[in-house]
């Protein structure tokens, strides 16, 4: 079992975050695990991108080929499809719809979505909606993480295990909005692609 996972999105979203957990995840059920990370704009909006790879087996790279990507998962629209030379044919692509509109000329929103749905594997989850409805609007990253759980080779359980104990220090209802966000986004997911 091999599992690429391309992440993607503007400095604050979280995207990191998302990795950190799947990684730990995927740590947490004995599998191998390599990340590359590229943040380097990322206090001042700048994309962020991160390579997951995800194996039984001993994993040579951290950097998932172009083509090679099982998975995208992109905190924005336009970030899903910049990267989009990376999945493969069968891949998934998972990116919130809200846009971060950080340069003047942001494409027209509804070209960019229109585009996503071209991927025969997509879903396109009102992530904002859904932190807003678990408790916690900045929780938008566990929202994601839950949408791109059907496609993950982890359990559910153990992504919130894991999200619990990322959260622990924090007020107990913290943690509670944070799992319910992933359970949110996992069941956005779970409705397939929208038409």
């Amino acid at each position: 079992m091999k599992k690429d996972v391309i992440l993607a999105g503007v400095g604050g979203q979280g995207v990191l975050s998302i990795a950190a957990i799947i990684a730990q995840a995927a740590i947490s059920r004995g599998l191998a695990v390599r990340q590359s990370e590229v943040h380097g704009m990322a206090q001042r909006g700048g994309a962020v991108l991160a390579h997951l790879r995800i194996s039984d087996t001993a994993i040579a790279s951290d950097l998932v080929p172009q083509g090679g990507a099982d998975l995208i998962i992109s905190m924005e629209p336009v970030e899903s499809l910049r990267y989009a030379q990376w999945l493969s044919p069968q891949g998934a692509l998972v990116t919130a719809a809200d846009p971060f509109v950080n340069i003047p000329n942001y494409p027209d929103l509804e070209a960019i979505l229109n585009a996503v749905k071209q991927f025969p594997e997509h879903r396109i989850v009102q992530a904002a909606a859904a932190a807003k409805e678990a408790g916690l609007p900045r929780a938008v990253n566990m929202v994601m993480v839950g949408a791109a759980s059907p496609f993950l080779p982890i359990p559910p359980e153990e992504l919130e295990t894991t999200i619990a104990e990322q959260f622990k220090s924090k007020d107990v209802s913290v943690v509670e909005a944070n799992i319910k966000a992933f359970r949110l986004g996992r069941q956005a997911a779970e409705q397939g692609p929208q038409s």
